[in-house]
């Protein structure tokens, strides 16, 4: 597999997978839960939440650590924000049972940004597997990814360390044979597969394989990869299947770096810039 047999991701090829309709409400857009954050990575889970809010996803929940759910609740305000129990490592863990209530009747639940792996999550991944939503598993969540049922694909987007990591291999490996490795983990893992990077290639477990070029330079910045997961998960709350919120959030994300790259200047601009510019590219669609 290379490149040049991958399906273009561009404006054309997503008029033909139009997104759901709107609606008339916040409830008609779905409802979208991000858990993650820690103490020393805070922001992780507003620049998510903010981007599906973004994406047009009609209600947002984060549960994230309870050192910092106070100040993001207010820094989010259009988000409920439950927090959750700390361990000594400053990491999210087990012991906040209103979290199961949280992630009942959510169209997506986007899992990982700003966590790093443990067995607390390990437990979340295989909670929310079990929910008819979609599941987005980013940064912490990425090393322990189940094999998800057949019908509700999980959505994985991993970077090449991250993939090189999920397959044991090195760096070098996967940006060597990107489309192999990709492959290999959509099948394992009944996902679908968003391997980040100047060139991101999306593939289905079914062998579907999708690449996007039209991406910035300055999009390889802290926190655009959480901006990208929650476009993904606000895409999928809206109804969008896995594939179609994974290909429009790889295209708007790109698209917004492609604006701010022309305003602000190619390298400098910020992740949590990027969320800003999604309303104005999705009217083009309108």
């Amino acid at each position: 597999m290379d490149d040049a047999a991958a399906r273009q991701l561009d404006e054309s090829a997503l008029r033909g997978k139009p997104l759901p309709a709107p609606g008339e409400d916040k409830e008609a857009r779905g409802r979208v839960c991000v858990i993650g954050g820690s103490v020393t990575v805070p922001g992780a889970v507003r620049l998510a939440g903010e981007a599906a809010l973004r994406a047009g996803a009609g209600k947002l929940q984060i549960a994230t650590a309870q050192g910092i759910s106070q100040v993001l609740a207010i820094t989010v305000p259009e988000a409920l924000v439950l927090p959750l129990r700390v361990a000594s490592s400053g990491e999210i863990a087990a012991g906040t049972p209103a979290l199961n209530e949280l992630l009942q009747d959510c169209g997506s639940i986007l899992i990982g940004p700003g966590m790093a792996a443990s067995p607390f999550l390990a437990r979340l991944v295989r909670r929310a597997a079990a929910l008819p939503g979609t599941v987005v598993l980013d940064a912490g969540a990425l090393v322990m990814p189940l094999r998800a049922a057949p019908e509700v694909p999980f959505v994985l987007t991993p970077h090449a360390g991250e993939m090189a990591a999920l397959c044991g291999v090195s760096r070098d490996e996967v940006t060597a044979a990107p489309w192999q490795h990709a492959l290999h983990i959509a099948e394992a893992t009944r996902s679908i597969v968003v391997l980040k990077g100047r060139r991101t290639r999306i593939v289905t477990p079914g062998g579907e394989c999708w690449l996007h070029t039209g991406g910035a330079t300055g999009l390889g910045t802290s926190g655009s990869g959480d901006v990208l997961a929650g476009l993904i998960a606000g895409f999928a709350a809206r109804g969008a299947s896995a594939l179609d919120a994974a290909l429009w959030g790889v295209w708007v994300h790109g698209q917004a770096g492609a604006r701010l790259a022309g305003s602000v200047g190619s390298l400098g601009f910020l992740a949590r810039e990027l969320g800003a510019e999604v309303p104005a590219i999705l009217d083009r669609f309108a």
